[in-house]
């Protein structure tokens, strides 16, 4: 079956909150989403730190007049969006999700972190005891809907207010192929994304470990490479 953007749903009316939302990946998927219109909800610890992320976002060029992005601390964004991201460190991950178990009950959960380590020979995969960081929220979060997508974003790029289109595909792993259309969807909010189902949640380990791989093709050419999926 083709890939085929016109069979997405509408997604236009969600309010997308990111946890993890003042670091780096959270502050430019939160920049594209708002660009392109989303209602983002930026979440920290800190509401004072989530709020200020939140006005800096909005004074960005590129998004539109009546744009909407507000901070708050992570219980009050899990509970006001109906999807939530998780763009947090990862030593910092299954403390954050487990202190967010209730307020993301019932709320489909992107989880975007990439478990490495660094020493003198560049970047490495971590092992995750569950198997994966996205094993690893899906078993703290027993009542949410959980998927892994977005691991493979250059946060430059995101970041970059230049930049128009980023293309480069989106791979995502849920047990439920439902989640997969909506997660599709709002990844085509960004112009030249494309969300692709790559498999169960026990097929996200080397989604995640790849991001090694594409840091060490980033230093050496100096790049911000993303993954295009060929066929589609």
């Amino acid at each position: 079956m083709a890939f085929d953007a016109s069979a997405l749903p509408d997604v236009s009316g969600l309010t997308v909150g990111i946890i993890g939302g003042t670091g780096d990946q959270g502050r430019g998927l939160a920049y594209r989403l708002a660009r392109a219109g989303q209602r983002v909800l930026i979440g920290s610890r800190s509401a004072a730190r989530a709020n200020q992320a939140a006005e800096e976002i909005g004074a960005l060029p590129g998004l539109p007049a009546d744009a909407t992005v507000s901070g708050g601390d992570n219980v009050e964004v899990s509970s006001r969006s109906d999807v939530v991201i998780i763009a947090v460190p990862w030593d910092g991950h299954r403390d954050t999700i487990a202190a967010l178990r209730e307020p993301l009950a019932g709320k489909v959960v992107i989880d975007c972190v990439n478990p490495l380590g660094f020493d003198k020979q560049g970047p490495y995969p971590l092992r995750v005891e569950e198997g994966s960081a996205v094993q690893q929220a899906a078993a703290l979060l027993p009542e949410s809907r959980v998927c892994s997508a977005f691991n493979h974003v250059s946060a430059p790029l995101l970041a970059d207010p230049s930049i128009d289109r980023i293309d480069l595909d989106v791979l995502i792993c849920t047990e439920e192929r439902e989640l997969v259309g909506l997660v599709a969807a709002l990844a085509a909010r960004i112009p030249g994304m494309r969300g692709i189902y790559a498999g169960r949640l026990r097929n996200a380990h080397q989604v995640e470990a790849f991001t090694a791989n594409l840091i060490a093709i980033n230093k050496r050419y100096k790049a911000h490479a993303g993954i295009r999926v060929t066929d589609l």
